[in-house]
């Protein structure tokens, strides 16, 4: 049992924040309420002036598992999401194997339940491999209970292809995500096409070639009768395509924004810093500020991460033949709250809806709150405190992050799932 005092309570629908005491009794939220009574044997929090959410939930992780176990496990990612306040998660398939089939997702999700303290899921490619060519083992996938669909890291590049997929597994509940990306114009470059890519001598990846995918598949899963999920989503038109397909009404797409196209640009690149080297990469101040804006009207539902991570030695490269990507778990909520909750850009509720609540809708999973009768699923965050983001304070494997060494307002401070205190600093 534990009873926290005085906590600040934070959801998804409302930007007020309501002090109470929650207890918490034998993984459920038992009473809510002011000057509460702590039972005999209860253990007591002084909460006074954090902020008590619900545990955020990660539509988008690479836990490298199997195959490049070197860069990240399921064991160090999913102690990475609990150190960030994520209680939950959804692996992409490319791993080696790929999961492209029910064995390959059957043997992740066993190394999950043994591995990891929080709820992990995977996604399965839509293609045999990721090749693009021929349809994975979708049916038997999906009686593991695999519910998205994607070749992340690549685009489903026939066409012809991901729209016999839509048209398949639709019938059986399942949605599709997009990594979208021409290769033949992005390159391998992942580097904005603009001022800094001629400025540091890099041919870039313009825009477009991700601009182009996202319409492609909206209107591929419009055809299909389809649900599509628009990932990583980095430029303005990016967007407002997506939002211009939303107010027609006449199919069902949702996408995702990931912290580091909101907070970075292209020009913190600088001498060639591979920790600012992601696909779709960074692009211009104006796509930053028009994805905040589209993350408050909801062009975006939700957050996520992308949580991508490198061994050191493959960062060292120059920057062209460094791999993509950035480790996001550890460091997405606190620089969330620093960057946008602390100065006033949003408020709470839209952290929980986005990072919570969304994405586990998206997952057609249960809706964590912070409310009577509901199973324990919270994260206890200090506003006053600050985080320093070292590579002892960080618990991937891999640290290839522009956050390293930053020291930022905010602390995820104790992480509470059913029974459990997952965390407590």
């Amino acid at each position: 049992m534990i009873l926290l005092q005085n906590a600040r309570i934070a959801s998804e629908t409302s930007p007020e924040l309501v002090e109470s005491d929650v207890l918490i009794v034998e993984g459920k939220i038992q009473d809510i309420g002011q000057n509460l009574t702590a039972p005999k044997g209860a253990r007591v929090v002084d909460a006074r002036g954090r902020i008590l959410m619900p545990g955020m939930f990660d539509a988008h992780v690479h836990f490298r598992a199997p195959g490049f176990e070197n860069k990240e496990t399921i064991t160090t990612g999913s102690e990475a999401a609990i150190n960030g306040g994520v209680t939950g998660v959804v692996m992409m398939p490319n791993t080696r194997p790929a999961l492209d089939s029910a064995s390959a997702v059957d043997a992740v999700l066993e190394n999950a339940r043994h591995r990891s303290r929080i709820p992990v899921y995977t996604s399965g490619c839509v293609t045999k491999n990721r090749e693009g060519k021929e349809l994975a083992e979708i049916e038997g996938m999906r009686e593991l209970g695999v519910k998205m669909l994607t070749d992340d890291g690549d685009t489903t590049a026939d066409p012809a292809v991901l729209l016999r997929a839509m048209q398949y597994a639709t019938e059986f509940g399942m949605f599709f995500a997009s990594h979208c990306e021409v290769p033949e114009l992005a390159g391998p470059r992942a580097l904005n096409e603009g001022v800094m890519s001629y400025r540091l001598g890099i041919k870039g990846s313009p825009a477009c070639a991700e601009e182009i995918i996202i319409d492609r598949d909206i209107r591929l899963a419009r055809a299909a009768g389809a649900h599509v999920h628009i990932q990583h989503v980095s430029s303005k038109l990016g967007m407002e395509t997506i939002r211009w397909w939303k107010s027609r009404g006449d199919v069902k797409v949702t996408a995702e924004v990931a912290p580091h196209h909101l907070l970075f640009t292209d020009e913190h690149i600088g001498d060639y810093d591979t920790n600012y080297k992601m696909n779709p990469p960074l692009r211009t101040q104006a796509d930053c500020d028009a994805l905040l804006e589209g993350l408050k009207e909801g062009v975006f539902d939700l957050i996520a991460t992308d949580h991508a991570p490198h061994t050191p030695f493959e960062k060292a490269q120059d920057f062209i033949n460094a791999p993509n990507g950035i480790t996001g778990l550890d460091t997405a909520l606190v620089s969330l709250y620093h960057h946008f909750v602390e100065p006033g850009k949003f408020g709470w509720d839209l952290v929980v809806k986005r990072y919570s609540a969304e994405p586990r809708r998206l997952m057609g999973l249960p809706v964590a709150a912070i409310e009577v009768g509901q199973p324990a699923d919270c994260v206890l965050f200090d506003t006053e405190a600050e985080t320093t983001f070292t590579k002892e304070f960080m618990k991937s494997k891999s640290q290839n992050t522009p956050f390293i060494n930053q020291t930022l307002k905010g602390r995820v401070d104790m992480v509470v799932l059913g029974t459990e205190v997952l965390l407590e600093r």
